[in-house]
């Protein structure tokens, strides 16, 4: 049974994770629609961005070794990953690139809250690719939970919802402890291989040339063209490692549910800042999703309790076995 200080402190970097995946996945859609819509058209370049901070991860992998290192000494690895985790990393690397483009250029196209309306489904792909691929077991409980732009959208919700699920099988199926660490070093080359994706396809759309003359016409100025460029990576970044840390310290079926249900705060706070329309669908969005949050929790509440009443039993009934009183 896990102690109660480990149970704390699992349950403190959970949260620590869901604030960044929050500040992720709300401020990521704002910032990549402010580019939009001030005159940015570059959608390989947005994509890019969504993982091109992949360098920031070095910042907590290296305060990670130096802590590794205080207490195991010399013999320390610097590396954790071994040929299977960076060759299955790789590969959900390509497809979160694929993933960023389909996103960014449903962005480009749509307004924000209708974007983060197309998104919502991502919890049931996510929770169906969860009990296909990690037979993540949900409640019934859980259950209730412009075209080009409108299907690429829906196609983004699709495969993220694959690819949440396609990490928490990548750490079962993992020969070695899955540490924090190590799930960090997983991050990087996702994250570093997604953006070579989008790099190429950067090159061939020829963005890297065009970066200059959009941020001369780009109309909050130059200079702030550079600084929503260099917070969306930033920002992003932190969607990316907190999805990652909520798959780690619960499952990928909750990652998915933190996302699904800031969706509708996102909506909110594009309609404050962009000023775009509160429409009826969008209030339906806010209370389903509302509702499968707390549908979610309900399940885990019930399933919960009835383990520890389980637990009891079990702990009387070996109690009577050993004649104890």
């Amino acid at each position: 049974m896990e102690a109660p200080r480990g149970k704390t402190l699992k349950l403190l970097l959970l949260v620590l994770n869901c604030a960044m995946l929050s500040l992720g996945t709300c401020g990521g859609p704002l910032l990549m629609r402010l580019y939009f819509i001030h005159g940015g058209a570059r959608v390989w370049l947005s994509s890019w961005l969504e993982t091109g901070g992949w360098p920031i991860i070095f910042v907590p992998l290296a305060v990670a070794y130096s802590r590794r290192h205080a207490a195991e000494g010399p013999s320390t690895r610097l590396v954790l990953m071994d040929p299977f985790l960076f060759i299955a990393s790789a590969i959900i690397g390509v497809l979160t690139g694929l993933d960023n483009y389909l996103y960014a250029y449903g962005v480009a196209r749509l307004p924000v809250s209708t974007s983060a309306l197309l998104i919502a489904p991502q919890l049931a792909f996510t929770a169906g690719f969860a009990f296909l691929l990690v037979r993540q077991l949900f409640t019934s409980y859980s259950i209730n939970s412009y075209y080009a732009g409108f299907f690429m959208t829906l196609g983004a919700a699709a495969l993220y919802g694959f690819i949440l699920p396609l990490v928490e099988l990548t750490y079962k199926k993992a020969k070695q402890a899955i540490t924090y660490s190590l799930v960090l070093e997983i991050q990087l080359v996702m994250c570093f291989f997604a953006t070579a994706f989008c790099t190429i396809g950067m090159l061939v759309n020829k963005d890297f040339q065009a970066i200059r003359r959009e941020a001369r016409n780009f109309e909050l100025g130059e200079a702030r063209y550079y600084v929503v460029l260099v917070w969306n990576a930033i920002v992003w970044q932190f969607f990316f490692l907190g999805a990652i840390g909520v798959v780690f310290y619960s499952s990928s079926l909750f990652s998915g549910i933190v996302i699904a249900v800031l969706l509708p705060v996102t909506e909110i706070l594009a309609i404050i800042c962009f000023q775009e329309k509160f429409q009826a669908e969008k209030g339906v969005s806010l209370a389903l999703s509302l509702w499968g949050f707390a549908s979610y929790f309900y399940g885990e509440f019930k399933h919960a309790k009835k383990e520890k009443k389980q637990r009891q039993q079990q702990q009387e009934t070996e109690a009577r076995q050993q004649g104890l009183p």
